[in-house]
């Protein structure tokens, strides 16, 4: 299709992981295509008057170079007058980030497609919108009450409970029944009864991976992430040490995909990442997905050309409608 200009709402761009950052790989694509690419921060985000603006600075990228990065001189300009916006912030997902998701659904009402939509972002918490589809999850609880947690872990005699906010691994506890730290652990994670948190039967599967299945407009990649935990390790998290492993989709996998990929395709989440341990999902992830380069480089796809191609078919929809 015709040049287009996208905007990449992101952290710092010193900052990205060279060898590992998703969002590069969605960057370097862009400029393939020759998008005409911008980048901010979501404190580079302003309204005055009704009207969304931001602080754009052009850039590009050349992963071989050092710095891998260049800056030209940033403008201000109307954020409804870019075509599309990616919003690739990391989580924590806080009361900052929500406003960042107001301001980013003003600019869709006048026409931008911001990836992943803002509404169902805020909507889709990464932990919770999994029990969205309870038939395919372990047992779960969602509580601040210590008493109940108490009596789940009785119940299921081994689980694991983390906050509702968390990424990377962080905070995630493993509690036997027969635990003696569960008292100093529950109140810990729950602020003594003052949080809420999420509480699952512990799966042993995780020791053969926690799968990153990654769904693209609706539509699953056929090669998971298995990330295997280090020894000694009780997250397998790559953020934690594990080690990312290649596997195919299993039957199961497929069945969990087309269970949920419907839901996510209505409310406009285009870039997804499912965690599944064994034979259910566990979280789904839709602020930013991480993921593609390590299937990238173990099986030479080009994983994000399936996002790009998805972001032009809907521009080009929008232009026939409007024609």
């Amino acid at each position: 299709m015709s040049t287009y200009s996208a905007v990449i709402v992101m952290d710092p761009i010193q900052g990205l992981n060279l060898k590992k950052d998703t969002t590069l790989a969605m960057i370097r694509e862009a400029q393939a295509r020759g998008v005409t690419l911008y980048y901010c921060q979501p404190r580079d985000l302003w309204v005055r008057d009704g009207m969304v603006y931001a602080e754009l600075t052009p850039f590009s990228i050349d992963l071989k170079a050092t710095p891998f990065y260049t800056l030209g001189t940033p403008e201000a300009r109307l954020l409804h007058t870019i075509d599309v916006v990616l919003m690739r912030k990391d989580p924590p997902f806080d009361m900052e980030y929500i406003y960042s998701t107001y301001l980013l659904e003003m600019a869709e009402r006048k026409g931008t497609l911001v990836v992943n939509r803002p509404e169902s972002v805020r909507a889709a918490n990464e932990k919770l919108f999994a029990t969205w589809f309870a038939e395919f999850c372990p047992p779960t609880l969602v509580t601040r009450d210590i008493a109940r947690i108490k009596a789940f872990i009785t119940e299921q005699q081994f689980i694991v409970v983390k906050p509702l906010d968390g990424m990377g691994g962080s905070q995630v506890f493993q509690v036997k029944a027969d635990d003696s730290n569960q008292n100093v652990i529950l109140e810990t994670i729950t602020h003594n009864g003052q949080r809420t948190v999420m509480a699952q039967r512990f799966l042993p599967e995780y020791r053969q991976g926690d799968k990153r299945i990654l769904i693209i407009n609706g539509k699953p990649y056929p090669h998971a992430l298995a990330r295997i935990p280090a020894i000694g390790e009780a997250r397998a998290n790559l953020a934690a040490g594990g080690k990312g492993v290649g596997v195919d989709l299993t039957p199961r996998d497929y069945e969990i995909c087309a269970a949920i990929a419907p839901t996510l395709v209505e409310m406009g989440l285009l870039f997804v990442g499912l965690d599944v341990i064994g034979d259910y999902v566990t979280e789904i992830n839709v602020t930013s997905p991480t993921g593609v380069r390590e299937l990238e480089t173990q099986y030479g796809d080009n994983i994000t050309a399936l996002m790009w191609d998805a972001i032009e078919q809907t521009l080009e929809q929008r232009q026939g409608a409007a024609a």
